[in-house]
């Protein structure tokens, strides 16, 4: 059995597609591009894919995780180009490397978002930061199927800073111009309960009082391992990368390539 790891997106529009909706999507994608899946045992057998940490519903992502097994050996690049032609624009996988090392759901410890927020203008949100930084704790409120449930939004924010005004982004046709847009970088832990961007902006609402008049727009930009030395979040998928390219070749290749080249006729 061989295993594949991918990373992929949910741009644009997509971002509104629920994690059950894109289950669907990626199981017909496999489908249609012919993928021998593994299945899992029983009476109701299904391919075996393993999700990691999707992004909540109306957030998009440049960085979702997944692992699929496969009866067959597959290249993976070719194997990524054919499961992106399968999937709508939106949905597109961008990585994809053999999984030689265990525990990818154990190197996603962090996200990095990016908050748009449209119609705050950037001193007022850099002001609101200041605050959210500063405080030792911001106690927010989140609905769930159990009731409301109060929890710490400050203890798991690595990093949050405000970086730029729409000015910036006026070259993007999706960015609104002509009005204030603060934008903000967040570095979050993931932690129990799950601090999501929502959380953090319910802090600066009760630190600050700051309150977009839209709702933001979220961008998962990277998660990984968090590195304590350098304040970054690493590339979960490097570990595998590493491992192909120092494993030993194998004997059949070994051989190819240290034989000797015969000589044509004089």
């Amino acid at each position: 059995m061989q295993r594949i790891r991918l990373r992929y997106t949910k741009r644009g529009r997509l971002r509104f597609t629920s994690h059950r909706d894109f289950q669907r999507a990626f199981e017909r994608a496999l489908r249609r591009a012919e993928v021998p899946m593994a299945y899992s045992a029983g009476f109701t057998p299904h391919p075996k894919v393993s999700y990691a940490n999707a992004a909540p519903t109306g957030t998009g992502s440049e960085a979702e995780y997944l692992e699929i097994a496969l009866a067959d050996v597959r290249d993976p690049d070719m194997l990524r180009v054919l499961l992106d032609e399968s999937l709508p624009a939106g949905l597109d996988v961008v990585d994809a490397v053999e999984a030689r090392t265990a525990g990818l759901a154990d190197r996603l410890t962090a996200s990095v978002w990016e908050l748009r927020l449209d119609g705050v203008d950037p001193a007022d949100a850099a002001r609101a930061v200041k605050a959210f930084t500063e405080a030792g704790t911001v106690e927010v409120q989140r609905r769930t199927k159990n009731g409301v449930r109060t929890f710490d939004a400050r203890a798991a924010v690595v990093a949050l800073e405000c970086l730029a005004s729409a000015e910036t982004y006026s070259s993007q046709p999706d960015r609104p111009t002509g009005q204030p847009c603060a934008i903000l970088r967040l570095v979050v832990r993931h932690v129990t309960p799950a601090v999501r961007p929502d959380d953090v902006l319910s802090g600066l609402r009760a630190v600050a009082d700051l309150a977009p008049p839209v709702p933001a727009a979220v961008t998962r930009l990277a998660q990984g391992l968090f590195d304590e030395e350098t304040g970054t979040v690493t590339d979960p998928l490097a570990p595998d990368r590493e491992a192909a390219a120092t494993a030993p070749q194998p004997a059949a290749a070994t051989a190819a390539a240290t034989a000797p080249v015969p000589e044509g006729p004089a």
